[in-house]
């Protein structure tokens, strides 16, 4: 547990010195008047709900601080335009530099090149990068409950909203069900184990059937098959975050089309 828990707060702790270094750059009433900043949202609920919609969030994702670089060839445009081509019903990009490796322009890219709805996979510790999200271009931000109080995660959930954006709270036990609030639209149910980095997907059907009966449930982590993929689907799930699986092809774009012939 110590090294993971070590890992998560050594990011907090990077994420609060770089938010306060980005709110004297580029303080909040210039975030605001980016062009993003007007452009109206597409929802991710409806993306996944839609009748046919394959309930894959595919990831642009360089690297990792377990793994290591996984992909540090691969072109955000021609990625993300063959997931959506491929028929993902929503594309998710790392925007952390320091520990995921992600760059600058990796995000602004995907935005010109997609329309379906964006996740911004960051790690959110300040309502300063709930503005920037939607500068950004962001559709949806993600909130750890690992990292954010309850009320906190509320608070944060509720700024999303006022702004246009959807929320994805990501939980990894039982003990973060108190962060669901009525602001968050889709519950990510980390399978893998924070303590033990083990994969345990009836841990996460378990949680999931503790969730309010409408809540989109989305799987994340050790999605290594389409068998997984189809079981999750019948215990309730509606969406699969992916990328580790999708991003270690040498073209992540053909395996996520390939991936998602074999799950519909």
């Amino acid at each position: 547990m110590s090294a993971k828990q070590n890992i998560l707060d050594r990011i907090v702790q990077k994420k609060l010195a770089e938010v306060a270094v980005q709110k004297m750059k580029q303080p909040i009433y210039q975030v605001m008047s980016e062009k993003n900043f007007k452009r109206k949202c597409y929802s991710a609920k409806e993306s996944i709900r839609k009748a046919g919609a394959s309930g894959v969030i595919a990831e642009f994702k360089r690297q990792s601080p377990s793994k290591g670089v996984i992909n540090g060839t691969a072109k955000p445009n021609e990625v993300v335009g063959k997931y959506q081509k491929a028929g993902a019903s929503m594309v998710s990009v790392l925007t952390d530099e320091s520990f995921f490796g992600a760059k600058s322009e990796d995000f602004e890219t995907a935005r010109k090149t997609l329309q379906i709805p964006l996740l911004r996979k960051e790690f959110i510790v300040d309502p300063y990068q709930i503005y920037q999200s939607k500068a950004m271009g962001a559709d949806v931000v993600l909130l750890i409950a690992a990292i954010l109080t309850p009320q906190r995660c509320k608070d944060f959930a509720f700024l999303a909203k006022e702004l246009g954006m959807e929320v994805l709270l990501e939980l990894h036990d039982e003990s973060e069900l108190q962060h669901v609030n009525k602001f968050v639209d889709l519950v990510g149910i980390n399978n893998r184990n924070l303590k033990t980095f083990a994969v345990d997907t009836d841990k996460s059907i378990q949680l999931a059937g503790k969730l309010p009966e409408d809540m989109i449930r989305v799987a994340e982590s050790g999605l290594s098959s389409s068998g997984i993929v189809k079981e999750m689907r019948d215990k309730g799930f509606q969406a699969f975050l992916m990328g580790e699986y999708f991003m270690k092809q040498s073209s992540p774009g053909d395996a996520c089309r390939e991936f998602i012939k074999e799950i519909m």
